[in-house]
């Protein structure tokens, strides 16, 4: 799978997210072409520039009437009409669906009679349209894009002073990591805001990648604190869907039973450890023990750490990092005589019966389980 990972480490804007795929390698005049079809009567150059040393592409568009308010309908008329591949215009439609629907929640209006003003703009449409050209030309097929720098201070907009991030932004990146530094300024637009809140699967650190191009997208102003640039980063999957660093909490237990650390483990999973394991240990004084170990992310080691010595004998806990990673997987249901069952199927193939599943058909039917597993096998087999 072809990934663009955006670091928004200077915010992100419409033209600066043009900027980043061309400079990664999106062609140039095919971009132009379908900008043209939408009919604007604007004119788009695309030139080198740097920030702050670094060299970068910036994505302008001129001679448009950037008072004009547009309905979301008119918006999508426009779309349709252009010269646009499916996938472009359907991902255009739904970037303008998700600013629609912030406009109306800050407003307190119905969608459809959202004026669409600043966001609505020739040059914001010529934005989202853009990137979405942008990245079916360059293949993605998954974004994703890390926390955001929103930036601070204030903004003059149609609606008067604004502090940053202003409603609209700050709505469409609700749920999303985001963070303020450097200067005093818009980072984070709404149209840029737009485009990673409609079509960016996750956000946070870069997935396991190998990387195909690099491109640098040019904001409109030069800042002394960092280069004024969005960084895209193109790649293919490198086989391991997630390559994540985990905390690794151990206890050594030599005083509890087996029915304490049988609950103290369904605990841990329930509390969202990605698993635990127990195992025996000879320890001082030549006492039976047990390694509990539990493989935790980082945001849930404090959590589960007190959960290991609340449940358990374990006076202390021990942490350290470690990286974890997990082949990708999908999941396919099956039929057999007896009901339907899961699969757990690999990136490699590999594959295997959802034990739960076939516990269930199991009881059901008074069969032995590892008839129930073999004949799952056998039907994910036949139809793969």
């Amino acid at each position: 799978m072809k990934i663009c990972y955006f670091d928004a480490f200077a915010g992100i804007s419409g033209d600066m997210t043009v900027g980043s795929l061309v400079d990664a390698g999106a062609d140039a005049g095919q971009l132009v072409a379908a900008l043209e079809s939408l009919g604007t009567g604007a004119q788009f150059t695309i030139e080198k520039t740097k920030r702050r040393g670094i060299a970068a592409t910036k994505f302008n568009v001129l001679g448009t009437d950037t008072k004009k308010h547009r309905h979301l309908p008119h918006i999508v008329q426009m779309i349709d009409a252009a010269a646009l591949s499916e996938r472009a215009r359907a991902n255009s439609k739904l970037v303008f669906q998700k600013l629609g629907e912030s406009e109306a929640t800050v407003h307190g209006t119905p969608i459809e009679k959202v004026h669409f003003h600043e966001v609505g703009a020739v040059d914001s449409i010529a934005d989202i349209v853009g990137a979405c050209v942008a990245l079916d030309l360059l293949g993605v097929e998954a974004v994703v894009c890390s926390p955001i720098n929103v930036g601070s201070g204030t903004v003059s907009t149609e609606h008067g002073i604004m502090p940053v991030p202003t409603p609209a932004t700050v709505l469409l990146l609700k749920g999303k990591p985001v963070y303020s530094r450097g200067p005093s300024s818009e980072l984070a637009t709404p149209t840029g805001a737009a485009i990673v809140s409609a079509l960016a699967g996750d956000f946070g650190a870069m997935p396991p990648l190998r990387i195909q191009s690099v491109g640098y997208g040019a904001g409109d102003k030069e800042f002394p604190e960092h280069a004024n640039v969005l960084r895209a980063m193109i790649g293919e999957t490198s086989g391991a869907r997630e390559t994540t660093m985990v905390e690794v909490i151990e206890a050594n237990v030599d005083d509890s039973t087996p029915e304490v650390l049988g609950f103290a483990m369904e605990r841990l999973l329930e509390a969202g450890a990605l698993d635990v394991t127990m195992q025996p240990l000879l320890m001082k004084k030549s006492r039976p023990g047990t390694l509990l170990r539990v493989l935790a992310r980082p945001e849930d080691r404090e959590k589960l750490a007190a959960l290991v010595m609340a449940e358990t004998s374990s006076l202390g806990v021990r942490f350290y990092p470690a990286e974890r990673r997990v082949q990708a997987r999908r999941i396919v249901e099956v039929e057999t005589a007896h009901g339907r069952a899961r699969v757990k199927v690999a990136e490699s193939g590999a594959f295997a019966p959802e034990y739960e599943d076939c516990r269930t058909l199991a009881r059901a039917t008074g069969l032995p389980l590892q008839r129930i597993l073999s004949e799952v096998s056998q039907a994910y087999t036949k139809n793969a």
